[in-house]
């Protein structure tokens, strides 16, 4: 499951009323249970993904499927993956895994603390190792920093510790939980330019807001701070603002994909949208040895009543 037992996790790092550790359902990962004043999250030690957050007397924010599998080294459809150190396929090696080894490695929890308003911290950390040096030939610290109240906070840590510089691409996965796709259009990439993926990666300019009428598989490129998933059938507002991120992907597969991908659920397309913090494509990352790189997203939900 992870490095440390279950019993370890939950005298080192739980919190009484706050932070839990369980097995996940088949008893082969560990997870990170968090409940406060606030909200409540679920955490997968593999891959350190959130795969749960909803605020008291609210819908889920967060989309985690129902044909979702728990089994060591398999992604785990839904949730928050981390996408890392490189965007979709491997630039020259296809036989690497998509979305880079991040998401399918086990983490350390290296902390946990209640905070003086009522919210919940934890930390997670992934360091290089033989099976990473085999996939990514560098030294690397990468750590996950969760903050969950009534607002939640990722910020996602990439430091060199090596002697040379590296490059890398990376998202945070978000796959966000929706009435129905065809009442939700996103906001906040008016006018920006995107790469199709579902038309071979041809360069367009988003015009209004995005709609999902298809499969949609897009990276906007050098996206400003803040996006926002209107959802009309659950009369509410999902924003997510984002720093140290210069491009936003946007997806849903639609019938035929999910049907291929075989762990979306039935039908369950329909009740999610991904509106992915990320630094892909034009936007990848350098970080010299000794300095480290910092990738935020601030999400939060408010009615469509209410006006910031």
């Amino acid at each position: 499951m992870t490095d440390m037992p279950l019993e370890l996790l939950e005298r080192t790092f739980s919190i009484p009323g706050q932070v839990t550790f369980a097995a996940s359902p088949g008893g082969r990962l560990a997870l990170v249970r968090i409940e406060n004043a606030h909200a409540s999250a679920l955490i997968a030690l593999q891959g350190a993904q959130l795969l749960s957050y909803q605020t008291k007397g609210s819908a889920p924010v967060i989309w985690l499927s129902q044909g979702a599998t728990f089994t060591p080294g398999k992604a785990i459809r839904g949730g928050i993956p981390v996408c890392w150190p490189w965007f979709g396929p491997h630039g020259h090696d296809p036989f690497k895994p998509t979305h880079g080894f991040a998401r399918t490695l086990p983490w350390n929890v290296v902390e946990t603390q209640a905070l003086e308003r009522g919210g919940t911290f934890i930390a997670l950390k992934l360091i290089d190792s033989p099976k990473t040096q085999e996939l990514w030939s560098h030294a690397f610290q990468l750590q996950l920093e969760a903050t969950v109240g009534s607002e939640l906070v990722l910020e996602l840590v990439t430091r060199n510790t090596g002697s040379e510089t590296f490059t890398i691409g990376e998202a945070l996965h978000s796959y966000f939980h929706v009435s129905d796709i065809a009442k939700v259009k996103v906001l906040g990439l008016e006018g920006r330019s995107y790469i199709d993926k579902v038309d071979g990666g041809t360069r367009k300019t988003q015009a209004g807001a995005v709609v999902c009428e298809g499969e949609v598989d897009r990276v906007f490129l050098d996206t400003g701070p803040e996006s926002v998933i209107e959802d009309a059938g659950l009369k509410r507002r999902i924003r997510i603002v984002q720093s140290g991120s210069r491009a936003t992907v946007v997806w849903n597969p639609w019938r035929e994909k999910a049907e291929r991908l075989g762990d979306m659920g039935e039908n369950g397309y329909r009740g999610m949208i991904c509106v992915e913090t990320a630094n892909a494509a034009d936007f990848i990352v350098t970080v010299p040895p000794g300095e480290e790189h910092r990738m935020r997203a601030v999400i939060s939900s408010e009615g469509l009543e209410e006006r910031s």
